[in-house]
């Protein structure tokens, strides 16, 4: 493995975890600058293809997740593990699937029923992209069915 800071090759891995199903975290030390960085490795699975709206077809990709995932939480206090272990889960459910192929608007819902979980307002935001509102009455229906499910929730858990 290089090493970022002095591009030499010879490193040593100081400590290494299964940060999830499909990713290992190691932490890394430089012999030559003895500076330290961590590198992550996802274990390659057979591909799944994600089949657009207007049905074109690409290969799955875990960061376009991450990226949508990050705008919807921007200046939102959630931290990092638990968007990691959000974006693991979500990953998790689209390969327990079993198909090669998932719909992109599937993928969609599962990230929205994550981010409804942690986050109101990222769930807002996701979903008013992710759906495309037409207009401002959409938009306050979907808050109200968020508010009337949230609730519901806690008359269920009390």
């Amino acid at each position: 493995m290089e090493c970022p800071y002095c591009h030499n090759n010879e490193t040593k891995v100081t400590d290494s975890r299964d940060t999830g199903v499909y990713t290992i975290r190691r932490r890394r030390e430089c012999l030559n600058c003895n500076r330290r960085f961590t590198t992550y490795e996802y274990i390659e699975i057979t591909p799944i293809y994600v089949v657009k709206k207007d049905g074109r077809r690409e290969k799955f990709d875990r960061n376009k997740i991450k990226n949508g995932v990050m705008k919807a939480l921007e200046k939102r206090p959630v931290p990092h593990e638990k968007i990691d272990e959000m974006i693991e889960s979500v990953e998790d459910k689209i390969r327990k699937t079993g198909k090669e192929e998932i719909e992109s608007n599937e993928i969609g819902e599962y990230v929205m029923d994550a981010l409804k979980e942690i986050d109101h307002v990222a769930y807002i935001r996701f979903a008013s992209v992710y759906r495309s509102f037409a207009d401002i009455e959409s938009f306050e229906e979907e808050i109200k069915n968020l508010a009337k499910q949230n609730v519901m929730g806690e008359k269920i858990s009390k």
